[in-house]
């Protein structure tokens, strides 16, 4: 319910002081007094009922905090969002949902990051912002996989691989997802699963069989399954000369063999 004009105007008037305030204490670098007059702010702003602009000053305080507090900045973008959600403004939440997991992962809380990339990539998914919505999960996969929950990283690249298909934009990355996903088939030391995968994928993708990504898994697995640490070694420098490979799936595959 909105106030009364006069009280209205104190909020404003108010608004306007702590704006100017958290400014001042952003140009003098005290982050942590800008970043708690921004949610002076945002508290004055809700008061007016003025939601969005609210939800702006939660996130201009998360970004005070980063300097200093990574646990109040995620307190402060985690009440934007609810805000934003409240409000209908689901992109904006999913960027700052995306935020929120890159603190996370900036503080190693794997487990953390991966929950709040999966809410961003939802939300991304709901709006239709695909590109978006695949980066995060392409996040979670690869963190999945770091933490060795093989099956959710092979689950998600597969699963982007095939929306990617009828994409023109984006069925040019089909193959780097499967070489993922079958990088994670490969990591679970199964070689029956990981020929399966290939036959798999070849279904899916008829042209992947003829890529450098496809030879590269076909002869990986040959390499585990007759257990040559020589013929490993060669596959996996001649590839990564030409493609760089993600550290952890060099580990992972390594552990494999």
């Amino acid at each position: 319910m909105q106030g009364s004009p006069k009280t209205t105007g104190v909020h404003t008037n108010a608004a306007e002081l702590f704006d100017k305030s958290a400014n001042s204490y952003k140009l003098g670098k005290s982050w942590d007094k800008a970043g708690a007059t921004y949610v002076k702010l945002a508290n004055c702003h809700l008061k007016s009922d003025s939601k969005h602009e609210a939800a702006t000053a939660y996130v201009d305080a998360a970004h005070c905090y980063k300097k200093s507090s990574v646990n109040e900045a995620i307190s402060c973008l985690e009440q934007a969002v609810n805000l934003l959600c409240d409000i209908g403004r689901l992109n904006m939440a999913a960027r700052y949902y995306k935020e929120i997991a890159e603190l996370y992962e900036s503080e190693q809380n794997i487990e953390k990051a991966i929950e709040f990339f999966e809410r961003a990539a939802d939300f991304f998914q709901n709006e239709e912002v695909t590109t978006s919505a695949n980066q995060c999960k392409q996040k979670v996969a690869q963190f999945a996989a770091q933490i060795e929950q093989y099956p959710k990283s092979i689950e998600i690249y597969e699963e982007i691989a095939r929306h990617s298909l009828n994409n023109n934009l984006l069925k040019y990355g089909v193959k780097g997802h499967l070489l993922n996903a079958g990088i994670c088939q490969l990591c679970k030391g199964d070689s029956v699963a990981i020929t399966n995968a290939l036959e798999r994928y070849q279904e899916l993708d008829p042209t992947f069989s003829g890529t450098r990504e496809y030879r590269f898994l076909a002869d990986i697995a040959a390499s585990v399954d007759e257990e040559d640490v020589a013929k490993f070694t060669d596959v996996v420098k001649e590839f990564d000369s030409m493609t760089p490979l993600k550290p952890i799936f060099i580990i992972c595959v390594s552990f494999s063999l």
